[in-house]
């Protein structure tokens, strides 16, 4: 058996279907969009090599956005660390204390996750509809009609109608990460916070928190990175709209690929999200890191 651990070509053979597939589903689009990237091309017909002429162009062209796109990207990644991770983490703590109906809790509040985006855009949309959504109705049967507005469609309110849907959605997928961890923390550490005296309070901030970390860091990751991908309920709810108000720079990325023909500007945005991506797991791993130490 040691003989078998120590050839090192056998393993670089076990491991080479794996790393093919890495390779071509990974790797391989990431070259092709980054030289993509470098030339001015319609997707079909000559293509012109520019360099970096398109990623220059994103920085400093007010007419394309992306520095507004990439703005509402970094608020919703700011929201989803501040306020979708502690109701998750709040949630978790809560169903962790072994609670009546703890099950049926949890299914309720993940339901949401296994729904389809789509599906759940098509609801929302029919909770802000201006004339028999939900939401003006029961603004106007308790007196606050000049509260109802028609918020998917005006510029001053769309974003943050946008944000509550997106917000919600994955509540439930960042509380089921932490009720696992919180499930896993030894009953002994547990039971001895109690016999000291502490408080829930103390056992969650000094026993439970602390052995949870390394899935705090995870969920932290998903939210950031997811936050910065998002596009499916943009996408249904607005469409990057109204006047751009909404837009990410997934909406941006599809609409210079398939509405402006511009295919390297489109695989510039893709080039630039996955290094922020990239870049944000590395900056929050090195942050919890130091944490740690």
């Amino acid at each position: 058996m040691k003989k078998l651990y120590s050839n090192k070509w056998l393993i670089l053979i076990f491991l080479l279907p794996a790393l093919i597939l890495f390779c071509g589903v990974l790797i391989a689009p990431i070259g092709a969009s980054f030289y993509f990237s470098l030339f001015n091309w319609k997707g079909i017909g000559p293509m012109k090599f520019i360099g970096l002429e398109n990623y220059k162009e994103l920085f400093t062209s007010n007419s394309i956005g992306f520095l507004k796109a990439l703005g509402n990207a970094l608020i919703l990644a700011a929201l989803s660390v501040f306020i979708q991770l502690p109701l998750a983490l709040a949630l978790a703590l809560a169903l962790g204390k072994k609670i009546k109906g703890e099950r049926t809790f949890l299914a309720v509040y993940f339901m949401p996750v296994l729904i389809s985006t789509v599906v759940i855009g098509q609801l929302w949309l029919k909770i802000y509809n201006p004339d028999y959504g939900i939401l003006n109705v029961f603004l106007r049967s308790i007196g606050l009609e000049s509260w109802a507005k028609i918020w998917l469609g005006t510029k001053q309110t769309a974003f943050g109608a946008v944000l509550v849907p997106i917000l919600w959605q994955y509540v439930g997928y960042h509380m089921l990460l932490l009720y696992a961890g919180v499930k896993s923390v030894p009953p002994e550490l547990l039971e001895a916070g109690m016999l000291d005296g502490a408080s829930n309070w103390q056992i969650n901030r000094y026993i439970v928190l602390p052995s949870i970390k390394p899935i705090i860091r995870i969920s932290v990751i998903f939210a950031v990175t997811g936050s910065l991908k998002s596009f499916d309920m943009i996408y249904v709810l607005t469409n990057g709209g109204p006047m751009h108000a909404t837009e990410v720079p997934s909406t941006l990325m599809i609409s210079m690929l398939f509405l402006r023909n511009r295919y390297g500007m489109g695989s510039a945005i893709a080039v630039i999200l996955i290094l922020l991506c990239f870049g944000f797991a590395l900056l929050i791993n090195l942050i919890f890191r130091e944490s740690e130490e």
